[in-house]
C-alpha cells in the first residue's frame, strides 16, 4: 500500500519549477526535474514530495500521474493542477498560469528545488534525459512500454542499507493508512 498522489503539492513543485525557468518548460524536461527532486527526498529523507507512481519509459523515468495530469485533453480548471500549470502555445510545453504558492512545500522542500534547478536545470531535455539513463540504475529501457519502479529500487540505487528500507517502506506503509482513514 502506498500513500496517497498529492496533487496539490505536485502542482505546486511543478509550478515553481516552471517559476524559476521563467514560466514555460517543456514537458519532459519538467517531468525529469520533479523525478530528480522527488528522488533525492526519498533517499535524503526517506518519503518523496509527490508520492507519485513512476515508471521507466522510454525517454526515462516519469511521474505517472503527473504526466496523466500534463497529458490532459481538458485540463480540471478547479483542481491543484489545473489552477496552476495549463498548456503552453508549444503542445509539448506547459506554463505557469499563476504566482505559485508554496504553503504545501516546506523550506526543505523549498531548497531541495532550488538545489536541483542549479544542478540540472540549465540542461536541455535531451541532455537530461541522457544523464539520467546512464547515472540512475533503476531506469530500465522498457523496450517500448513502461516499467514500475518501486520506492525500493530508488532506495537501492541510493545506496540504503536493508534495515534502513524496511524501516522506510514500514513509515511509507504507515502514512498509507492514516491516508486511507481520511
Amino acid at each position: 500500500m502506498k500513500p496517497h498522489f498529492n496533487e496539490a503539492k505536485t502542482a505546486q513543485l511543478a509550478a515553481l519549477i516552471l517559476k524559476l525557468r521563467g514560466g514555460t518548460m517543456h514537458y519532459m524536461k519538467l517531468i525529469k526535474l520533479m523525478y530528480i527532486i522527488d528522488r533525492t527526498a526519498l533517499i535524503r529523507w526517506g518519503r518523496p514530495l509527490t508520492y507519485d507512481s513512476y515508471v521507466s519509459m522510454k525517454h526515462g523515468p516519469v511521474l505517472s500521474a503527473t504526466l496523466d495530469l500534463i497529458n490532459e485533453p481538458e485540463p480540471d480548471e478547479s483542481s491543484p493542477w489545473g489552477r496552476l500549470i495549463g498548456p503552453a502555445t508549444d503542445r509539448y510545453c506547459v506554463t505557469l498560469k499563476i504566482d505559485c504558492p508554496t504553503d504545501e512545500l516546506s523550506d526543505a522542500e523549498e531548497e531541495l528545488v532550488a538545489e536541483a534547478y542549479k544542478r540540472f536545470g540549465y540542461m536541455n531535455r535531451y541532455n537530461l534525459r541522457d544523464i539520467l539513463h546512464e547515472v540512475l540504475p533503476e531506469w530500465h529501457d522498457p523496450k517500448g512500454s513502461s516499467l514500475p519502479i518501486e520506492y525500493r529500487d530508488i532506495l537501492m540505487a541510493g545506496k540504503k542499507t536493508p534495515a534502513e528500507i524496511a524501516e522506510i517502506e514500514s513509515e511509507l506503509e504507515s502514512v498509507a493508512l492514516v491516508d486511507a482513514l481520511t
